[in-house]
């Protein structure tokens, strides 16, 4: 996995998984095994159209109790239908664990959505003009959004390769959107992914601002409508109309069924200030940092820096066995200094970033949050040991108005000409 996999407030990630009829209920300690489960899953944007189905075929090949160990003719068609695209964003996941203990998370998971790509588009109505859902799969999806809906503009974040692989002809669609005078836009994010969600949030925010300026009736739309779509609609929301995050996320996941990651829309806001602030954040905390040392046991770690009363106020590390110790520490945005004093002596970590002053010290540097752009992209990011958590909390008037002000300013950025091809 890349450090981009690992990064903190990643959010929920859905997967495809075989039959969901084998549940708790099936499976049972047994004297004649070593009392482990395996599992094995992935992410369903790796999956052709064959395997899609395979995978949606409730009804037939089942596993049952006391069917141990048999490897099926379409076991092994199904271990052959990932694309071929190279993917190195280590989607998967395996391991094992105590049966026992994978029984009680089945049962944890029991009220836990799941997609289900047969039951077709599922929408609700958020606003007058806002729609939201899963993604339409036929051109009967279409009438029904113009018809029975007036929906005008479609703002879809699903790929081209997703849809492909949930058999979704996009051309026939895109025809009928033509014939029915609906404009679409498409941008991708990335399923499952927090900082892609995080980074590109602001842009889509600013396209759906753009469609309803033009007094479209407009329908946000994702795969399964459960993350990416909601959470455009709930930081338009919290943005655009002075609504708090809380409030507009209450909103919206009481009108649709969904879960979309809040974490990332924190984020995004957070990084959508920064755009109109010089330097660093003139305000209460907004992150959570836990710095963390991994010396020797025994050891007696402080943490000290720009942020402990300008270097004189070293703060106690906490011992969290073996050798690692912490230190959390609430922080406004912005870019940080700092050193461990270990034993009397002080020192820099060599698991984080760390820069030489003019005086030839080397201290480790810490830049918590970044800022919003028109144009993200994925930069890569330095090996950290520390964890940085989003804070969310209400914000203040100063902190109101400059987030207005940056959502807006990425808006109208998006040159109206490109609203206009169907």
């Amino acid at each position: 996995m890349n450090d981009l996999e690992i990064v903190f407030n990643r959010g929920r990630v859905p997967i495809a998984t075989w039959n969901k009829t084998l549940l708790a209920s099936n499976l049972q300690s047994s004297s004649e095994s070593c009392g482990n489960a395996g599992f094995l899953m992935f992410n369903s944007k790796f999956l052709k159209p064959n395997g899609s189905k395979l995978l949606g075929n409730q009804n037939q090949h089942t596993i049952t109790h006391g069917e141990r160990n048999i490897v099926t003719e379409h076991t092994t068609q199904l271990a052959c239908v990932f694309t071929e695209e190279v993917c190195g964003d280590g989607d998967w996941a395996h391991g094992s664990f105590p049966l026992e203990e994978y029984i009680q998370a089945l049962d944890r998971s029991k009220d836990e959505m799941y997609y289900n790509h047969s039951l077709g588009m599922r929408y609700s109505k958020i606003t007058e003009q806002i729609y939201v859902g899963s993604c339409i799969q036929t051109e009967d999806d279409v009438e029904t959004l113009s018809k029975v809906e007036g929906v005008t503009a479609v703002l879809n974040f699903q790929s081209g390769t997703e849809a492909e692989n949930w058999g979704i002809n996009a051309k026939s669609i895109n025809e009928s959107f033509q014939r029915k005078n609906i404009l679409t836009i498409n941008y991708p994010i990335r399923e499952g992914d927090s900082y892609d969600m995080r980074k590109k949030l602001p842009f889509c925010v600013g396209l759906l601002l753009r469609l309803l300026r033009k007094n479209l009736r407009v329908f946000v739309t994702c795969t399964s409508g459960f993350d990416r779509a909601p959470a455009c609609v709930i930081a338009y929301l919290h943005w655009m109309t002075d609504v708090s995050l809380h409030a507009a996320y209450t909103w919206v996941t009481g009108m649709h069924t969904c879960r979309p990651d809040r974490p990332a829309i924190a984020w995004a806001t957070w990084d959508l200030i920064a755009m109109v602030e010089n330097g660093r954040h003139d305000g209460p905390p907004t992150h959570a940092v836990t710095f963390v040392w991994n010396g020797h046991e025994g050891e007696d770690v402080t943490l000290v820096g720009d942020f402990t009363g300008n270097w004189k106020e070293p703060l106690k590390a906490k011992h969290q066995g073996g050798s690692r110790h912490e230190v959390e520490v609430k922080l406004p945005q912005g870019k940080y200094y700092y050193k461990f004093i270990v034993n009397g002596q002080w020192k820099h970590s060599t698991a984080s970033p760390a820069e030489r002053d003019d005086k030839g010290n080397v201290n480790n540097i810490i830049v918590i949050g970044e800022t919003a752009s028109v144009r993200p992209s994925v930069q890569h990011q330095q090996k950290d040991a520390n964890i940085v958590k989003v804070i969310e909390r209400p914000l203040n008037e100063k902190e109101r108005f400059m987030l207005a002000k940056a959502a807006r300013c990425i808006a109208f950025s998006i040159c109206p000409i490109r609203l206009g091809p169907k």
